[in-house]
């Protein structure tokens, strides 16, 4: 089936993520190369819902002289925001209280009096949900997967995370040298929200003797035993690599801001935690070094790019097939479309049988449990 279309709309929303330039200039090239015209929103819905912040325009003609040369570049030319969901928008009372309001209507007046045709909408499991009910309420949308977590269903991996590992690992590879030299233990507290995907690969591909992830729970005497045993063989030092998501067997995750309208809870401060009760339990000098954003920023991996430039590619061929309601997945050898109702609001933990995570065991590192 071919749907007819003559203007598309894209807008990447969430945290950013190396990769998702590329997936603009797919996008953008893709629909030029089928005579489509292609606007960018900024900063994800923002630039519909307050176009008096953009002088310059909230929404605005993509062409291929604007997307030459951002293929590399990290972060994204649209920008974007972890804030200001238009499903549950903070909005001021008049009682002077804040109240949830869906401002998706208006989203759908706008592409109507514009006249754009359909939206790719770039983003993680806030965007995806934002997205199907976008299709529910009769948008053509097509999904393209992003995080560096890792932490969506369906899809094999998402552009972003595979850059993520990379630097976490290289960070792990600098510490060895330095923790051996003090006979210290070294924490390092990695992204990833609820899921232990980055903890887990970087972990294991940078020589961590532990590594605590949301999935599972984690006794701190146990880690705190690990390292003793290697001090008890000769080897003083010790890496303990933890997601900002896990969580003590007998406790709670570290919360920086609690969730409130408008945005999710903040998590941060495992790492500061652990090092702390290691130090206490051990006798020993425990740093910490929190990647945080660094996650973030930097120019995508080689397999990122590829990646985002087939996600972008693959949606703009899904709406010209008249594909609508759906997120573009990786599933190896190809790129295949998987329905938002069956990814929106679900998110992919590691499996606990996984090969990964027994590969872990399987060389000796410590979970905790």
């Amino acid at each position: 089936m071919t749907s007819h279309i003559r203007r598309i709309a894209i807008c990447t929303g969430g945290g950013d993520a190396p990769g998702l330039n590329a997936v603009i200039r797919a996008v953008v090239i893709a629909a030029a190369n089928r005579g489509w015209e292609c606007y960018g929103i900024r900063e994800g819905f923002n630039g519909i819902l307050f176009p008096e912040r953009y002088p310059e325009g909230g929404v605005y003609r993509l062409t291929r002289d604007k997307v030459r040369g951002i293929g590399h570049l990290g972060g994204t030319i649209l920008g974007t925001t972890n804030k200001g969901n238009p499903l549950h928008f903070p909005m001021k009372m008049p009682d002077g209280t804040t109240k949830d309001v869906d401002r998706t209507d208006e989203i759908l007046e706008y592409f109507a009096k514009k006249e754009l045709d359909a939206l790719v909408s770039i983003g993680g499991d806030g965007s995806l949900t934002i997205a199907n009910a976008l299709h529910l309420k009769g948008l053509r949308v097509v999904s393209v997967p992003k995080t560096i977590d890792n932490d969506l269903d369906k899809t094999f991996t998402t552009f972003g995370f595979d850059t993520a590992v990379g630097f976490a690992t290289e960070c792990l590879d600098r510490l060895h040298t330095t923790a051996e030299s003090h006979q210290r233990v070294m924490v390092v507290e990695v992204m990833g929200r609820y899921a232990g995907w980055i903890a887990l690969h970087a972990g294991i591909a940078g020589g961590a003797h532990a590594i605590l992830i949301p999935e599972i729970p984690f006794d701190p005497d146990k880690v705190a035993a690990k390292i003793l045993e290697r001090d008890s063989e000769g080897r003083m030092y010790s890496i303990i690599v933890v997601a900002e998501g896990a969580e003590p067997a007998h406790g709670h995750r570290a919360v920086l801001e609690p969730a409130e309208i408008g945005h999710a809870e903040r998590l941060g401060g495992i790492g500061e935690r652990i090092a702390k009760v290691l130090q206490d339990k051990t006798g020993k000098d425990a740093r910490v070094v929190v990647l945080g954003h660094l996650l973030r920023g930097g120019s995508p991996t080689s397999f990122d790019r590829l990646a985002a430039m087939r996600f972008g590619s693959a949606a703009v061929r899904g709406l010209a097939e008249g594909q609508t309601g759906v997120m573009v997945a990786l599933a190896f050898p190809n790129v295949n479309y998987v329905a938002l109702e069956d990814v929106a609001g679900r998110m992919k933990g590691v499996p606990l049988d996984s090969d990964t995570l027994q590969t872990a065991r399987d060389v000796g590192i410590c979970f905790g449990d």
